[in-house]
């Protein structure tokens, strides 16, 4: 399950930031969670929870916010969304070419998985 090691990292680092910060608890960690990550939510979610128990992040909520995929055309200069390939809802995936000539692209949004903000009460 790749998704518990990712998560073990993420927990590692805020846990690390926490370090330099006083506080009585942590009420929420927010996630961006990128389409082409192909990470489970809920298995992030699983082991968010796992991993978190004991440490000050036990109790926690994981809000997960989802970034979807942006390309921007390196022949025809389009920016937008990516097109999506596949029939069924659950098997589809974005396309990596210029949905409108099917170019070459940079990918801009949908790689990252990032912590972007933790709600933590002070004393």
């Amino acid at each position: 399950m790749h998704e518990v090691s990712v998560m073990s990292g993420i927990v590692e680092s805020v846990l690390k930031e926490l370090e330099r910060h006083d506080f009585l608890r942590v009420e929420e960690v927010q996630l961006v969670l990128g389409e082409l990550t192909f990470l489970g939510e809920e298995q992030l979610r699983f082991a968010y929870e796992v991993i978190t128990r004991g440490t000050p992040l036990e109790g926690s909520r994981l809000v997960i916010v989802p970034e979807g995929t942006e390309l921007e055309c390196l022949a025809c200069g389009y920016r937008g969304k990516a097109e999506m390939v596949g029939e069924e809802f659950h098997m589809a995936m974005p396309s990596l070419a210029c949905p409108r000539c099917h170019g070459k692209v940079r990918v801009l949004k949908g790689q990252s998985c990032r912590v972007t903000s933790l709600k933590v009460v002070q004393e």
